[in-house]
């Protein structure tokens, strides 16, 4: 008996050393993260000065330009981390899933049917005017599909892979993650309370899938469509960032706030709003419940 106890005791110390060496590693990352992207930033500056861009393709060449910096600075850091720690990077959940992706796609609608419908039932948009313009959405969703590509692999594949891999709970992994995927927006504009609380719950919602199936494919097609749909399509501001209001990417609708900027979210979009609150705590549940259901047939 003393020794079946003392083996549960040293299991339990192993956990704990796991536990906490992931821990660090996330904070390694970060700092690996921010060192990676200052050495890109400052590498590609000669680079931005010989290249000259004009009209739309200046706009959409500094943004896509932008984002592949970070992709880039995420995959060396996340490379380097697991290189050291021998740790598979197919723990990111990368493989493609098409049929997840279609219904991250479908949900991301969902999502929005639900919460636009909402915002104009309340009064609290309403829409201006609609202008149709192909090569904006479709350059538009690119860009998104890149946006959240590197978010999730940064925060669910690395940093929350990163703790389950090293036996941190599933709540902790996933309540950490969304904690410093919304610290992430620290620095965008009009960023106050809502919005930190409403990105910290988009990160539980996108997290979830990958908690329960270790694949990225659901939570990068409804982050990507959920971008998408709330700037390039319905007009609002994308976590405090106004895409919509450059001449090189008016949205399919021009909206219109009305009233309290607890229900349509202010200068920050719908992500800052009460609306967005309840659907993303709505939405989250759902997955839960279907995450859990699924893994207890197996």
């Amino acid at each position: 008996m003393g020794y079946l106890k003392h083996i549960c005791q040293k299991e339990e110390l192993f956990r704990m050393a796991s536990q906490g060496k992931a821990l660090l590693d996330v904070i390694l990352f970060v700092a690996l993260f921010l060192l990676v992207s200052g050495l890109l930033v400052l590498a590609s500056e000669p680079l931005s000065r010989v290249i000259t861009y004009t009209g739309s393709l200046r706009f959409w060449g500094s943004m896509f330009f932008s984002e592949l910096l970070v992709l880039v600075a995420v995959l060396c850091s996340a490379g380097i981390l697991f290189r050291i720690r021998k740790i598979p990077f197919s723990v990111c959940g990368m493989a493609c899933k098409p049929v997840e992706w279609g219904k991250g796609l479908l949900f991301a609608a969902l999502l929005y049917a639900v919460g636009f419908s909402v915002s104009l039932l309340t009064g609290a948009v309403w829409v201006e005017s609609v202008y149709f313009s192909f090569p904006t959405l479709l350059l538009s969703l690119c860009f998104f599909l890149l946006v959240g590509l590197t978010e999730e692999l940064m925060m669910r594949g690395v940093v929350m892979g990163r703790m389950l891999w090293g036996e941190v709970p599933g709540w902790a992994a996933l309540f950490l993650s969304s904690f410093l995927f919304s610290l992430m927006h620290l620095f965008n504009p009009d960023f106050s309370f809502f919005p930190f609380l409403n990105i910290f719950l988009a990160g539980i919602l996108l997290g979830i899938p990958y908690l329960y199936s270790r694949n990225l494919s659901f939570s990068i097609s409804l982050h990507c469509f959920w971008n998408w749909l709330q700037g390039p399509v319905l007009g609002y501001n994308v976590s405090g960032t106004e895409l919509s209001g450059h001449v090189y990417c008016d949205s399919l609708l021009a909206l219109q706030p009305d009233g309290s900027p607890l229900l349509n979210g202010g200068s920050f979009g719908f992500e800052g709003s009460l609306i967005c609150t309840a659907l993303l705590v709505a939405a989250s549940v759902i997955l839960w419940r279907k995450g859990r259901k699924h893994r207890n047939e197996e």
